[in-house]
């Protein structure tokens, strides 16, 4: 069974940084995709940035362009997202997505989340 675990949530007062981690664990398939997603209005969830496994190409929704950036490990199966100077407005809970292909049909796995809070 695939998991997915997010860490390095937290407080950050506005114009910082931090640094959220995806580490995926139980892939018996190979990654298409990974995303990160943010909460919105229930029932929906909000794009924010992806990044595809086999090439590292990159795509962001355009309210953090310019301030995250995605990126993956070489080494495991591990996402990243950086973002800096960080705003109110980002304040969320932050979901990990991975895209993989089964028998020819895709699935998607998605993390339980983590808080981030931007507030002085």
């Amino acid at each position: 069974q695939v998991q997915l675990v997010e860490s390095g949530g937290g407080l950050v007062q506005p114009g910082g940084s931090l640094r959220l981690s995806c580490e995926a664990s139980g892939l018996t398939s190979p990654i298409l995709r990974m995303q990160w997603f943010r909460q919105a209005p229930e029932p929906n969830r909000r794009f924010v940035a992806s990044i595809k496994w086999s090439d590292g190409e990159t795509d962001y929704a355009d309210s953090v362009k310019g301030r995250f950036t995605i990126s993956k490990s070489y080494t495991t199966t591990t996402m990243y997202l950086d973002m800096s100077n960080l705003e109110p407005d980002d304040t969320s809970v932050y979901t990990c997505n991975l895209q993989r292909l089964v028998g020819g049909q895709l699935r998607q796995d998605w993390g339980q989340g983590t808080q981030v809070t931007v507030s002085s």
